[in-house]
């Protein structure tokens, strides 16, 4: 009895978020375009350009809505913590993160745009 008015709790929570249906797809496309951005930056393989491919792909994400956003949050995160664990510098994933958070916070990737990148990106 408890998980079922546990779940119709939820049920009603959620509804009352509009068009929570697309969610699942939001996070797919969101997926897509963090992918997209790692595949760009290392295409572009251009100095200094580790932070505008962040924010660019934070930020393309999370225009899809609250999945992409999700999606976005969610590959950062686990991307910093496998740097970390890999040896690379704090200071740098602290600096990555702030360029995701930019991204994520409709900030404009520009800001990070290195002198010269192709505008291809």
């Amino acid at each position: 009895m408890k998980l079922l008015l546990a779940g119709i709790v939820l049920i009603l929570i959620v509804e009352t978020n509009a068009q929570w249906y697309h969610f699942p797809r939001e996070a797919f496309q969101g997926a897509g375009d963090m992918w997209q951005a790692y595949r760009d930056m290392r295409e572009a393989n251009w100095k200094n350009s580790d932070k505008y491919f962040h924010a660019r792909g934070n930020s393309d994400a999370a225009s899809r809505g609250a999945g992409g956003r999700w999606a976005a949050e969610v590959t950062s995160d686990a991307r910093e913590w496998v740097q970390e664990r890999t040896g690379h510098g704090a200071e740098d994933s602290a600096a990555d993160q702030k360029a995701n958070e930019h991204g994520r916070n409709g900030g404009n990737p520009n800001d990070y745009r290195p002198p010269g990148l192709p505008e291809k990106y």
